[in-house]
């Protein structure tokens, strides 16, 4: 992520609360590249090591909602909100339109929220609705003193290296873990996504893991997943599929 000079601060009154919490909104470019990974993943994670990341955020599940009106004008526009929940955290993301070249690169919004109750019946009462929901296993890495991060993405259509930073250390990066600017992908997940479904000729839903997908993942801890403590598979009874997008 880079940076703007300029930091806001928004005050959200949370009355179940009891007082003023106040969440910090900072502006930003975000520039990133994706790569696509090989189903196993021991070869990656050492590579990692060996060039002197480690784990900043173990490996969690994350749940992603985006947002749109009837019109889906935020997608005509290359806009996005998102509501991302992971453990006990709730994001809420706006993204401008994506630059062209060969790195993904767009104006990114982010507020951490302490509690995101009543969140999406806000959106909902002032026309944005969930269109899309997909989820991953997510593990973060980087390395001391250097500013960009990798992150590393367990899908239901693949695993996926992200990289973020600069341009230069996004090339240095890549160029260490042996891929090229060929091997570069700047698509979204939901793009990826409708690829995915367009060469099996599947309906595209929402990009969500199947229980059989699920008890795969729950054997395959290495990278630290966690929940409150303790390793366990969510429940998908609580799930509305959507079709719309």
């Amino acid at each position: 992520m880079l940076h703007t000079p300029v930091t806001c601060y928004i005050a959200f009154n949370f009355p179940h609360l009891g007082k003023l919490q106040k969440v910090t909104l900072a502006l930003k470019f975000e520039i990133e590249i994706k790569l696509r990974l090989p189903d196993k993943l021991g070869k990656i994670r050492q590579a990692l090591q060996d060039l002197g990341f480690r784990i900043t955020k173990h490996r969690a599940l994350e749940s992603n909602v985006l947002f749109d009106n009837s019109k889906r004008a935020l997608r005509r526009h290359g806009k996005l909100i998102r509501v991302r929940k992971f453990g006990p955290t709730n994001v809420l993301t706006y993204k401008g339109p994506s630059q062209a070249g060969k790195y993904k690169k767009r104006q990114e919004i982010e507020i951490d929220l302490p509690d995101a109750t009543g969140l999406d019946e806000i959106l909902t009462h002032i026309g944005y609705h969930p269109v899309f929901r997909y989820e991953k296993f997510r593990t973060e890495y980087a390395r001391p003193s250097n500013t960009g991060k990798v992150l590393l993405d367990e899908t239901p259509i693949g695993n996926f290296l992200e990289i973020e930073g600069s341009p230069r250390w996004i090339d240095q990066t890549a160029r260490l873990l042996g891929y090229a600017y060929a091997d570069y992908i700047t698509r979204s997940y939901g793009y990826l996504y409708l690829a995915y479904c367009r060469e099996r000729r599947t309906r595209p839903k929402d990009m969500l893991f199947t229980e059989k997908q699920l008890r795969r993942a729950r054997k395959n801890q290495t990278g630290g997943t966690k929940r409150g403590g303790v390793y366990k598979l969510r429940t998908r009874t609580s799930r509305k599929k959507r079709s719309n997008r």
